[in-house]
């Protein structure tokens, strides 16, 4: 009989070795604190290596094995050349989480080509490119995960953001399909779509600043955001042993405003 201590203990993701797109701040931060304060060791890609840097040296002051590499997700040859970085630096690759994301707010009439494209190749492109790259590395492990952060708007639609509603249904449709064709290499695959989130960019512009905190939090059935351990945490569950029988799944952390308000933007 396994022990509870197996799953929730202090060294739960020892000897494991994350790669996550936009790491930097906000919720990828937060995931690279959480499963870094579990013992597993942290390569962060993204484009803005200010943010990185300063990422990796307060991991690296926490006591967490960190490192990072500039690249654009949008750019295949980048994101190949960052995965066989990390797995030469820590001698593989266990957990991948996709969270890189682009998103603004624009009516689908006044979108432009080009608008579209940038949100579809960062975000639908880009997490395929990873997968795809990582994939060798992540069927030599016995651990092996990925993680994409999507949205329940991908269900719904997205009013004034039709572009990055296409571009998280085309993640989670990923999703379900690499669960089933890498199953047989040990790869589980599963999403995480948070709601509302304080402290990240998103809620900052479109509710804060605007002040529409309450309106928003009134859609919300909890009557608050959520925050970003919340989506943390539960990105750790999926890669724990309780996350052991569970392939194909989009873990909804919103706080049950999908079924309060479930076309809200």
């Amino acid at each position: 009989m396994s022990s509870a201590l197996e799953v929730f203990k202090p060294d739960l993701m020892e000897g494991r070795t994350v790669f996550i797109t936009g790491g930097g701040s906000g919720i990828g931060r937060g995931i690279c604190d959480m499963l870094g304060g579990l013992g597993a060791r942290i390569f962060i890609a993204s484009r803005n290596s200010e943010k990185l840097g300063a990422a990796v040296e307060e991991l690296s002051v926490a006591g967490v094995t960190a490192d990072f590499m500039t690249a654009d997700v949008r750019d295949y040859d980048q994101v190949e050349v960052a995965v066989a970085r990390c797995a030469e630096r820590f001698g593989g690759i266990d957990i991948l989480v996709n969270n890189a994301a682009g998103n603004f707010n624009c009516a689908t009439a006044d979108l432009s080509p080009n608008g579209w494209k940038t949100v579809i190749d960062i975000d639908l492109n880009g997490t395929f490119y990873c997968c795809k790259a990582a994939y060798p590395h992540l069927k030599l492990s016995e651990h092996a995960r990925i993680i994409s952060i999507t949205t329940t708007l991908a269900r719904s639609g997205w009013p004034q953001a039709a572009h990055a509603g296409a571009a998280k249904a085309g993640i989670q449709s990923l999703t379900n399909a690499l669960a089933v064709e890498w199953a047989p290499d040990g790869i589980l695959v599963n999403s995480v779509s948070p709601g509302p989130i304080a402290g990240t960019v998103g809620v900052d512009k479109l509710y804060i600043e605007t002040g529409q905190e309450e309106v928003m939090t009134s859609r919300v059935a909890l009557k608050r955001f959520g925050r970003i351990n919340d989506i943390a945490g539960s990105v750790a569950f999926l890669c724990s042993p309780a996350g052991n029988y569970i392939t194909g799944a989009e873990l909804v952390v919103d706080g049950g405003r999908q079924w309060t308000f479930p076309s809200a933007s």
